[in-house]
């Protein structure tokens, strides 16, 4: 059986779903978007975003909490740095009280109904 193939577009949509102040994981968009084992191809998504802020790839972690990459060398200072001034309290790279930030309620209905830049 072959892998299963993630739509980079259904995965944009759904992230714009992750609201200020709320954080998602690689594998939860992953998952929501129907592929549980896409964490990674998600990630490269993410580093390849033609619509950030919009579609807001600031907002996606590590499972544990730590803040992933983000744009290059400076990037997790300034994944930090955003997230702090969008009410995300953060630590040595890691989310604070990241089980109660995390966000996994994701509508693939009304992802399809959305639309991107």
């Amino acid at each position: 059986m072959g892998k299963k193939i993630i739509q980079q577009d259904l995965v944009y949509k759904l992230l714009k779903q992750v609201p200020k102040g709320r954080v998602t994981t690689y594998k939860a968009l992953a998952r929501a978007a129907g592929c549980s084992d896409g964490a990674r191809a998600v990630g490269g998504m993410m580093r390849r975003n033609p619509y950030a802020p919009i579609v807001p790839c600031h907002r996606v972690v590590y499972s544990d909490g730590r803040l992933g990459g983000f744009g290059g060398s400076k990037g997790v200072k300034a994944k930090a740095k955003i997230l702090e001034k969008e009410g995300v309290k953060v630590k040595e790279g890691r989310i604070i009280e990241f089980d109660i930030l995390f966000f996994d309620t994701f509508s693939t209905k009304l992802a399809e109904k959305d639309s991107l830049p």
